[in-house]
């Protein structure tokens, strides 16, 4: 077995214990993101069996919404600024049709403005103009909707009233109006609207994703190296003593 102590061995041997370490590592990252996943769909589940409460109890202007509180039921009565609809675009349903979004800003009769996704509807989504978006019920209403934390980055940018991620705090920037952190997907309204828009989709709490099966897989390929190392051993050393 002298062969191991060979320059080429010591380095094949390092490098096959730095891949089943990193192997190991990664599929305990795997198991640790999975273990979030859980503690994440306990509390999805909690917020969406909640009973809703009013819109200031959870949300404030100018202060982000809570994690803990996304997915939470609130309710908000106020009048429509279709004057300031919001078009979110690039959005597909669940059956992968193309549309966009329609965010519009509800001003509450207690005097900060929440912004409401009202829904899906289908376009082309070419991207290349503002399309029409229905006008939303005349007079005061009362919406019921799930808190939903604020988008981030350069996708929450408004231009000409144009989105590809909701941000109150970007859409505040073209209201001349205080606004609520955080936005709403809209639950339910009352006077009902004209024409409804399709419902928005409530994630799924009890998938787990593929955190499992991929910790497996990293644990398997670092056992697959171990393995290889030791088969690759005993060749060279069934070389080394032919069977006369």
């Amino acid at each position: 077995m002298r062969f191991l102590f060979s320059r080429r061995w010591v380095l094949f041997f390092i490098s096959v214990v730095a891949m089943a370490y990193g192997a190991s590592l990664l599929g305990q990252w795997q198991f640790h993101r999975l273990d979030d996943k859980r503690v994440e769909n306990k509390i999805v589940a909690r917020n969406l069996d909640a009973a809703p409460v009013p819109v200031k109890a959870l949300l404030a202007v100018g202060k982000a919404v809570n994690a803990q509180d996304e997915w939470r039921r609130v309710t908000a009565t106020g009048t429509w600024d279709d004057a300031h609809t919001i078009v979110l675009k690039y959005q597909t349903n669940a059956e992968g049709s193309p549309g966009i979004d329609v965010a519009t800003p509800l001003v509450t009769i207690d005097g900060p403005a929440v912004i409401v996704d009202r829904g899906w509807m289908s376009t082309d989504n070419s991207g290349g103009g503002r399309p029409k978006t229905p006008a939303p019920t005349t007079g005061k209403v009362t919406v019921t909707g799930w808190v939903r934390v604020n988008a981030t980055g350069g996708a929450s940018k408004v231009s000409q009233l144009q989105t590809r991620a909701l941000s109150s705090e970007e859409i505040a920037k073209v209201l001349g109006y205080p606004v609520y952190g955080g936005f709403l997907d809209l639950s339910d309204q009352s006077p009902p609207p004209v024409k409804r828009l399709g419902h928005i989709e409530l994630p799924d709490d009890t998938s787990e994703g593929p955190h499992f099966f991929y910790g497996l897989q990293w644990w398997f390929f670092g056992a697959l190296a171990v393995f290889g190392f030791a088969f690759l051993v005993y060749d060279e050393w069934r070389r080394a003593h032919p069977r006369r």
